[in-house]
């Protein structure tokens, strides 16, 4: 197995998530302000059909491509669904439970990653 940066699993993870019209599409660099990862990602989903969706697809291209398999992933049946896969965290969540728990302003001093490079750029697709 080859070993991958924590920025190469963040492009596959926001390039997935896009592909599969992820709303909200952000990432957060966090090693400043924790051990538990190098990033977050956050996402919202528009039911939760979608973020099974969202979740099984991201879970199938870091196995496909990379060889990557979970830590450990919770909340497949609720508002929010955690991936962690060690190095980068996915958050995926409903809208009402992303207000909620408010995870880029609890975790306001991480910086922001610039995800556009990693974004499709596909014709016709509305602008966010």
């Amino acid at each position: 197995m080859t070993n991958y940066t924590p920025e190469q699993i963040l492009a596959l993870v926001v390039q997935t998530a896009d592909s599969k019209k992820a709303r909200e599409l952000s990432a957060m660099h966090v090693t400043e302000q924790t051990t538990l990862a190098d990033y977050f990602v956050v996402m919202t989903g528009t039911s939760t059909p979608h973020l099974r969706a969202l979740s099984g697809e991201i879970e199938k291209k870091l196995k496909d491509e990379m060889g990557l398999m979970a830590h450990h992933i919770e909340g497949v049946t609720s508002s929010w669904i955690l991936m962690d896969y060690s190095t980068v965290v996915i958050n995926i969540f409903l809208s009402e439970a992303r207000e909620l728990y408010a995870l880029e302003r609890l975790w306001n001093d991480a910086g922001r990653v610039d995800i556009e490079k990693y974004l499709t750029k596909d014709e016709g697709k509305d602008e966010v």
